[in-house]
């Protein structure tokens, strides 16, 4: 059995133990889907496939080839993921093994430039440079396979792959070496050269159903039932999503501070008091001052809730809602407020999701966002959150 536990994938795992049985394997392969779906955690099992001394495509899980690609070790396979020009060895060592360990885990520099700080930011871009290429690739492919009967490239994120490093990689697909077998995963392939792309045989990837989400939760974290299924719904299909949310200690007072937020705007609906306005203001403080990670975090999760009112105005349900717990306030924003213009509200909260990548100063952000998500509340008409500096300072405060 395979040491890596993709969850579910079923039918790409099938088709590549049948490339294997058949002696069919294709030179290279590109795996499609959102981030999170398990297509690192194939790729590795694939590798596990490959070099198993059985042959049969399904991994033993005991042989020694099978244990060297488990722990990381095996000289045939090679795992490559971006990374900024300038990093520590050391770094890219210490990513690859906790890969190895987990290959759900967030542990690329594009996502978490800090492993010990999941919420510090870079301005290092991470990729794919063209040196790299050169040392981790075509040296390491210019030789026959050292153990088993192939060499296995993994190529993690190849949608970052800049021009010339695209091109270098190019040649590898176009003159391979005999048993020889790449993997490319990627959740953008419009980013990737059609002429790499027409040298792959593509597998998509779908996002994993709720609950296969949450039976992992359980089985592998201290979560409990309940948690672990809310958490998966809010993971929108990727379990590796769903670790980092059980891994936020700050998650259910995040959560909470979305339905605050809905709740005061919905008090200066044309009604509220002084305290009312002034808890908006307060919110707006307290928001900015998060950090840009949790307020993408904080984002994202309003648009959970805004999704959550739009599934129950259209149903009327409330079993299948993300943020299930919270159905009693879902249906009251929605049984009394039946004018908010959910679109618009939508629409908004992802513009202030952009603007935040942009290093826009944060309570500019909040302070627009939540008035013009007051005025979508209200059923008027919306101008959107980003505003020219001029505009701002000639139109004064937004929450009045």
């Amino acid at each position: 059995m395979s040491t890596f536990e993709p969850i579910n994938q079923e039918r790409a795992r099938d088709v590549l133990a049948r490339a294997i049985a058949g002696h069919r394997v294709a030179h290279a392969y590109l795996f499609q889907g959102a981030d999170g779906v398990g297509k690192r955690a194939v790729a590795l099992e694939f590798a596990q496939e490959l070099l198993c001394e059985e042959g049969s495509g399904t991994p033993c899980g005991t042989c020694l080839p099978c244990q060297k690609v488990s722990r990381g070790v095996h000289p045939d396979v090679h795992v490559l993921m971006p990374q900024p020009k300038e990093v520590a060895p050391e770094d890219v060592a210490r990513r690859r093994g906790l890969l190895f360990e987990d290959p759900y885990a967030t542990v690329d520099f594009a996502r978490r430039p800090f492993l010990d700080d999941p919420e510090r930011v870079s301005n290092k871009q991470a990729g794919y440079h063209i040196e790299r290429i050169h040392a981790d690739l075509h040296r390491a492919f210019s030789f026959k396979p050292v153990e088993g009967s192939y060499k296995i490239g993994i190529v993690t994120d190849a949608h970052l792959f800049g021009g010339r490093s695209a091109n270098a990689f190019l040649k590898l697909l176009e003159e391979p070496s005999p048993r020889t077998v790449f993997v490319l995963t990627t959740s953008r392939a419009d980013h990737i050269l059609p002429t790499i792309l027409s040298r792959c045989q593509r597998l998509v990837f779908s996002p994993l159903a709720s609950a296969d989400i949450a039976g992992r939760l359980v089985a592998v974290t201290d979560l409990g039932r309940d948690d672990a299924e809310i958490i998966a719904r809010m993971a929108d299909g990727s379990y590796s999503r769903a670790l980092e949310l059980a891994e936020n200690t700050t998650l259910m007072t995040a959560r909470q501070a979305v339905v605050e937020v809905f709740r005061a705007l919905w008090s200066v609906d044309g009604r509220g008091s002084t305290a009312d306005h002034d808890l908006v203001i307060d919110l707006v403080g307290q928001h900015a001052a998060l950090g840009r990670e949790r307020v993408k975090n904080l984002l994202r999760l309003m648009l959970g809730w805004l999704g959550d009112i739009v599934t129950y105005r259209a149903s009327g349900r409330t079993e299948d809602l993300i943020n299930v717990d919270q159905a009693q306030e879902i249906r009251n924003f929605s049984d009394n407020l039946p004018r908010a213009d959910l679109a618009a509200m939508i629409d908004l909260v992802e513009e202030a999701h952009r603007l935040v990548q942009r290093n826009v100063n944060l309570t500019l952000l909040f302070s627009r966002l939540y008035g013009e998500l007051r005025r979508a509340i209200r059923g008027e008409p919306v101008e959107g959150v980003y505003v020219p500096l001029v505009e701002w300072e000639t139109e004064g405060a937004v929450v009045h």
